[in-house]
């Protein structure tokens, strides 16, 4: 069964195509306009080993709250739309992952309830220009529209760019093992039988 999705999304703020693969091999193709966030979306896509492509124009002209929060929607959309009922998988992941001095922790649960608890502290207001708060906005979109609970602690860093990347690595990894599938759950892992 293919795993695939991909979402068009235009307002009057954004224009949006996303495909999303769950069974690639970490491959991206980014252009958000933003080049700070599509570094961060490689590592999504690298160490969760799913395949993104995301082409997207915003209103940057205003700032990149608009573009980074509608990613944030369509990239939850199509992690939803992909993964179907979700018979089979194994449904929760965790990462901790370093970089240098900074180590972050996420954990979450594909539980088709969208929660998000995000922790994490930075010690300057922008990575170049990019605002850092606005990272914040990109989770919240994704757990909403995914329907996923997802913890994102930051347990120490120094760095902002170091900060973010742990957290999106992190990201990755623990997406990368709540998708796959688990040989010993033949139905939907809840025991309600729906997620």
């Amino acid at each position: 069964m293919s795993r695939m999705a991909s979402i068009e999304r235009k307002t009057r703020e954004t224009d949006i195509r996303l495909k999303l693969n769950l069974d690639g091999s970490g491959i991206a193709d980014l252009d958000s306009g933003i080049p700070f966030l599509d570094h961060m979306l490689e590592q999504i896509a690298r160490h969760g080993l799913v395949d993104l492509h995301v082409q997207a124009r915003g209103d940057l002209e205003i700032d990149g709250h608009h573009t980074v929060e509608d990613i944030g929607i369509c990239l939850g959309e199509v992690l939803r739309d992909a993964l179907g009922d979700k018979a089979g998988i194994v449904r929760y992941g965790h990462a901790y992952v370093p970089l240098d001095e900074a180590l972050s922790r996420v954990v979450l649960d594909l539980s088709g309830r969208p929660g998000l608890e995000y922790h994490v502290d930075f010690p300057k207001e922008h990575v170049g220009t990019f605002d850092v708060d606005l990272f914040r906005e990109f989770f919240q979109a994704v757990c909403n529209h995914a329907r996923i609970t997802l913890h994102i602690d930051c347990l120490r860093g120094a760095n902002n760019h170091h900060i973010i990347e742990t957290v999106f690595k992190a990201f990755g990894r623990a997406l990368r093992m709540a998708i796959e599938a688990d040989p010993r759950q033949h139905g939907i892992p809840s025991t309600k039988g729906a997620l």
